[in-house]
């Protein structure tokens, strides 16, 4: 299936703001089309990010989208970008590993190398509005879109649940977000 073409469908024919065709340059230009969504997780595999990126759009839209309540631009922006954080985040590097003939050969596996450590959600915010403006309830759920397993959650801010009461997209998109990494995606193509 060709993910990147449907990707850029899906951002073309919903996403018409001012910046978004400089935003969709850059991503072409970088390795979000061919990058893991993780290294373990879910979709650790070459074009996995922008799997989960459509898998979280389709969850959305199947089981949250209401009509007349919720702005089908915002719903592609925050479901299709909220992990750009990850363009440029992981390299592929080898180890050894026993093949079923018991012979040692040098398999791929990626790792991270984050070069602008910024946080997860908030990195993605950044790098959107580095080419078009987020209205509010964009940002808040880009970035809390991790919930629970966000560092600053995990470390006892109430940031999140003040977040998740004034912005229904935010859980929205956490709740997508966390459907299509455990029940829609395998952590390996071979899953």
């Amino acid at each position: 299936m060709d993910y990147k073409q449907i990707f850029v469908d899906q951002y073309t024919q919903h996403i018409k703001r001012r910046g978004a065709d400089r935003l969709l340059e850059w991503l072409i230009g970088s390795d979000f089309f061919t990058a893991p969504a993780s290294t373990r997780f879910h979709a650790a595999y070459e074009g996995g990010l922008v799997e989960h990126s459509l898998n979280v759009y389709k969850v959305f839209m199947k089981k949250h989208f209401v009509e007349g309540e919720d702005d089908p631009e915002s719903v592609a922006i925050c479901t299709l970008l909220h992990d750009i954080c990850k363009a440029g985040f992981y390299e592929v590097s080898y180890r050894n590993r026993k093949n079923e003939d018991g012979q040692w050969e040098k398999v791929p596996y990626y790792t991270i190398n984050d070069r602008f450590p910024y946080g997860h959600g908030e990195k993605s915010v950044f790098l959107i509005e580095r080419f078009m403006r987020l209205k509010n309830d964009e940002a808040v759920a880009i970035r809390w879109h991790m919930g629970g397993f966000d560092d600053t959650a995990k470390a006892g801010s109430f940031a999140i649940a003040h977040a998740y009461e004034q912005y229904p997209l935010a859980v929205k998109v956490h709740l997508s977000d966390l459907e299509a990494t455990y029940l829609c995606e395998s952590r390996n193509e071979e899953e």
